[in-house]
């Protein structure tokens, strides 16, 4: 049946959509019954698409632009498509030759799209456009001579007032908007331009799709958009009237076209404390201003608009947790222009949920965007509509606004540079414990003292704040260096309060800390330390690299500032040069506790004088003894507390035992140790640490055994014979005379014998003497006598009288004679003996030099 005046140009809806592949690319117009015998012959002929006719690429100066779909070219484009290409084709009515020469010769560029006003129920928009018939992209010659003799013939076409409605068939075949399109004009003589230029009402559709599509684009869901536009369009040519049309096209917008959020520069930010009525409660506000450039030819003025400010809760499917409002200022936009826009955001209290710790993790939503907004990284905040009161917002704008949420990449902010200085002081050390494993960090040791910081609050933060509690973890290093971590891992009080210091307001933040490990990761490092604070001159910098987790008191409460990142110094005091000297051990209550035929063990009470400025508690410490740089023995000492000044009753075990812990040449080192001190020559030990020093902390005591600390052997305070000081020479001399081993003696003339008074240091344990030979000198060497003996006689604790031993005179005159001459008094005697002696199992040969011993005369 030949098509009648009012019949559709386009099949229906249904019908469209089951012949037509709906992509950008498809031709604009679907094929009709009559043009299919024309459609067979042209079969295997490439056609030009119908997306290429009408949006082609300028060839001007604006050629060189984003080739991707602008908001303008897709507003302007699905109103123009059905009105210009579709009445051009409606209006001829002529069979499918001319139907092809418009769909490639069609050519739309939009040039403009601004909103006049914004109404009740829509906007008024200004589309501008150029159209033109471009015969030259028809590759069909046919066609393309049928259709300019056509178009040349009619010249010009007209339409009335025509109802547009855009549909979603994707989404329930829903109302995505409508529009009222004034009458249009155009010319259809080859290459000539129209420029279309007119006002339309838009009207939004369905809100819940248009909600829908938005927050799937956002959320990088939508991959494709399908639009499907219909109208009823009355045309004429002069004054010939063509009829009324129905007219359907469809069109894909593919989600890599669809433009994107623009990208903006926050200009300014600033936070402070607000007023929130008379009461006098206070809230936090923030002050921001950012800039954006408009890229496309629109333009509008914007009302100003209520808005949440949103962050991320714990999991993606918890709701998101509002944290402040804010409200813009009028925005101007204006084509191709930077677009400046401020607001003013409130912070009326704390969200529970916003500092309340995640499952499975100690991090609560608040520390995770601090985190990133800390370590200057951006972090995301997301805007949604909100409603305000007093609003020339219409009520569409804002119910669409509430149900869309964007995403806003918040600029991070570093602190560097806002913490001035870090620092301790009354620095306390404790050693771990000697039963944890080595990686046990009970095993490690723990420092306590005051922390000071200096911060300087940045310029952004006019706000009224206060540190009530401070933890941090620091990682600690010397000249470049590190040693260690330095872990503080719970809250500790802490005051602040502002201080000037260079004309700049800082805040001096002060806590007391208690046993917080150190974890030394460089024992090379530690030694280094150690040796600057023995044998150095000045104190020793450390530096401190911390994130310091603060907790801060605001006008809405206390608030978790977690990793802010600090830099900074510890002094660390260097020992007196005579410390080692000025700790004057004494020993006293000697128990010996097993021996062997190479060694003993003991116990003894120590007395020390502290002359550090430090104080630490050491459960356990094992050192090994040596002499010159052969070991010897060992000494452990457990549950000892150093305090400054006096330290009395620590106890020490001791093994001596060279052979075991060094061989023969420790063994005799160790003998000629031995006897030297109990001659009362002044000798030395070294003490040295070694992995078992600290047995949670091996790798310490390895890197700590460069370390040669060299200490006074000391002296033992030995019983005094009262009869020493008979003689005035002997009165004033009381402390030599406690030192030494043989505090008297008496010769007997007439039966050639001598007895000596010792005394020894043991308090519960008795010494033999397997062994003597000696001889005794008046001044130093003029000799008296000899005694050998080979017969043991027992030491027992405190003072003893020997047995009589056998006397064999010098022949010299001179020292016998002068021992005559003391006959019934007192004589000083020097004696040099070989001594061997016995405790236990332990045997040990000695040679013994005495001088100024004090001898008593008799018949």
């Amino acid at each position: 049946m030949p098509p009648t005046e009012h019949s559709p140009l386009l099949a229906a809806n249904n019908e469209v959509e089951d012949r037509i592949d709906a992509t950008e690319d498809s031709p604009l117009l679907a094929d009709n019954e009559d043009s299919q015998p024309r459609q067979e012959q042209q079969d295997g002929q490439e056609r030009q698409s119908s997306s290429s006719a009408l949006w082609p690429r300028r060839k001007s100066a604006e050629g060189s632009k984003k080739s991707k779909w602008r908001w303008p070219s897709i507003a302007a484009g699905a109103i123009l498509v059905l009105l210009v290409v579709a009445v051009l084709v409606g209006g001829f009515v002529m069979p499918g030759a001319v139907k092809e020469y418009a769909e490639g010769a069609a050519v739309i560029e939009p040039t403009g799209l601004s909103v006049e006003s914004i109404t009740t129920d829509g906007v008024r928009a200004r589309i501008q456009a150029n159209f033109r018939l471009d015969g030259s992209r028809v590759d069909n010659v046919h066609s393309r001579r049928l259709g300019r003799f056509a178009t040349g013939i009619m010249r010009k076409l007209e339409t009335s007032e025509t109802n547009v409605n855009v549909y979603l068939p994707h989404y329930d075949n829903s109302l995505l908007g409508s529009a009222v399109v004034p009458p249009i004009t155009v010319d259809l003589r080859d290459g000539h331009t129209t420029a279309v230029d007119f006002v339309t009402d838009l009207t939004p559709g369905d809100a819940e799709q248009i909600k829908k599509i938005a927050n799937n684009w956002l959320e990088g869901k939508l991959d494709q958009l399908k639009v499907t536009g219909a109208a009823q369009i009355q045309v004429k040519s002069g004054i010939f009237p063509l009829g009324a049309h129905d007219v359907v096209e469809s069109m894909v917008f593919e989600a890599s076209k669809i433009p994107s959020v623009p990208k903006y520069n926050i200009e300014r930010l600033t936070f402070m404390d607000v007023p929130m009525g008379r009461d006098g409660r206070k809230a936090v506000g923030a002050n921001v201003s950012l800039a954006l450039h408009n890229d496309y030819h629109v333009g509008l003025n914007v009302p100003p608009l209520g808005f949440e400010i949103l962050l991320a809760n714990c999991d993606s499917s918890d709701p998101y947790i509002t944290v402040a409002e804010a409200v813009t200022d009028n925005i101007e936009v204006r084509p191709l222009t930077d677009v400046h826009a401020g607001a003013l955001g409130i912070i009326r209290k704390i969200p529970k949920s916003l500092v309340r710790s995640c499952p499975k993790s100690n991090m609560s939503p608040l520390d995770h965007f601090m985190g990133r907004y800390l370590r200057g990284e951006d972090a995301e905040i997301y805007v949604r509509g909100n409603k305000i009161e007093d609003s020339d917002a219409p009520e569409w704008i804002a119910s669409i606004l509430r149900n869309i949420m964007v995403p806003i990449e918040f600029p991070g902010h570093s602190f560097g540079n806002v913490i001035r200085n870090f620092s301790a002081t009354d620095v306390n050390f404790q050693m771990g414990s000697p039963f944890a494993d080595p990686n046990d960090p009970e095993g490690v040791p723990h420092v306590s003292g005051t922390i000071q910081v200096i911060a300087a609050l940045p310029e952004e933060f006019d706000l009224d704040l206060g540190v009530q509690n401070l933890r941090s973890d620091a990682e600690l290093f010397y000249k470049g260096k590190k040693l260690g971590n330095l872990n503080m891992e719970d809250w500790n009080p802490a005051n602040s309060t502002r201080v000037t210091i260079d004309n700049e307001v800082m805040m001096n933040i002060t806590s007391r800390v208690l046993n917080v490990p150190l974890d030394v990761t460089d024992n090379n490092v530690f030694t280094d330390i150690l040796q600057k604070m023995f044998f150095g001159d000045g104190d020793i910098l450390l530096t401190v690299e911390a994130n310091v987790d603060v907790q801060v008191g605001t006008v809405l409460g206390h608030v978790d500032l977690k990793g802010i990142p600090a830099n900074g110094t510890i002094p660390v005091k260097t020992m007196p040069r005579d410390t080692l000297t000025q700790l004057l051990p004494q020993v006293d209550n000697i128990q010996i506790l097993n021996t062997s035929h190479t060694g003993v063990t003991m116990e003894a009470r120590v007395n020390f004088t502290n002359p550090t400025p430090y104080t630490a508690q050491i459960p356990y410490v094992n050192l090994h003894i040596l002499n010159s740089g052969s070991l010897i023995g060992e000494a452990i000492a457990t549950d000892v507390n150093l305090t400054l000044g006096n330290n009395t009753g620590n106890i020490i075990r001791a093994t001596w035992d060279p052979w075991t812990f060094g061989g023969d040449e420790s063994q005799r080192i160790a003998k000629r140790l031995l006897s030297e001190y109990l001659s009362g020559e002044n000798t030395t030990l070294e003490v040295r640490t070694h992995r078992g020093t600290i047995p949670s902390m091996p790798l310490l005591g390895e890197g700590l055994s460069k370390l040669n600390v060299t200490i006074p052997t000391p002296r033992l305070r030995l019983p005094h014979n009262p009869d020493g000081d008979e003689d005035g020479d002997d009165g004033g001399d009381d402390d030599r005379d406690r030192s030494r081993f043989i505090q008297g003696a008496t010769f007997h003339i007439f039966s050639s014998t001598a007895t000596f008074t010792l005394a020894s240091p043991l308090h519960h344990d008795t010494v033999y003497i397997e062994y003597i030979n000696a001889t005794a000198f008046y001044n130093h060497t003029e000799p008296i006598g000899q005694i050998v003996n080979d017969q043991a006689f027992p030491a027992p604790p405190g003072l003893t009288v020997t047995p009589k031993l056998p006397v064999e005179w010098s022949p010299s005159h001179i020292g016998y004679g002068k021992l005559k001459e003391a006959l019934g008094g007192r004589l000083k005697l020097d004696a040099e003996a070989d001594v061997r002696i016995r405790l236990g199992s332990w045997v040990e040969e000695i040679h013994y030099i005495g001088h100024g011993i004090g001898a008593k005369v008799s018949l």
